[in-house]
C-alpha cells in the first residue's frame, strides 16, 4: 500500500464543520466522475486502512465498502482534500459499475448542455 502523508491524529481536521463530508470518486483513466457519497471519520480512517473506499450510508446509519456485496469495487489510488479540508476527491480504479441503478457513473442525468 501506498504511504498515507497525514498522520492518523490529524483526520479529525477534516470533520470540523461536520460529522459528514463529501467524498467524490473519480475514475483515475478516464476522470469521469463516478459517484458522491460521504464518509466520516471511521470511514476515511478504514478506507486509509485498506485502500478500497468505505463510506457512511445516510439512509442506513452504517459504514458500507463499497462493492462488498456487488463486486463493484474502488480500489483508491490516491485522495485530495479541497483547499477548506471539508471535501475529498478519491481517485479509484473501479471495478464494474459506480452506480446502483447499472450505469458506470451516477451522473448520467443530463439536465443542462450549452455547447
Amino acid at each position: 500500500m501506498a504511504d498515507i502523508v497525514i498522520d492518523w491524529q490529524d483526520l479529525d481536521r477534516y470533520f470540523v464543520k461536520s460529522d459528514l463530508i463529501p467524498a467524490i470518486a473519480v475514475d483515475v483513466h478516464t476522470k469521469q466522475v463516478l459517484m458522491l457519497a460521504y464518509m466520516n471519520r471511521e470511514s476515511l480512517q478504514k478506507t486509509l486502512e485498506t485502500g478500497y473506499t468505505w463510506y457512511w450510508s445516510r439512509s442506513r446509519q452504517e459504514l458500507w465498502n463499497k462493492g462488498a456485496t456487488s463486486g463493484h469495487l474502488q480500489k483508491v489510488i490516491s485522495i485530495f482534500a479541497d483547499c477548506d479540508d471539508d471535501t475529498l476527491l478519491v481517485h479509484v480504479e473501479q471495478t464494474g459499475n459506480a452506480c446502483h441503478t447499472g450505469s458506470y457513473s451516477c451522473f448520467f442525468k443530463e439536465i443542462y448542455n450549452n455547447s
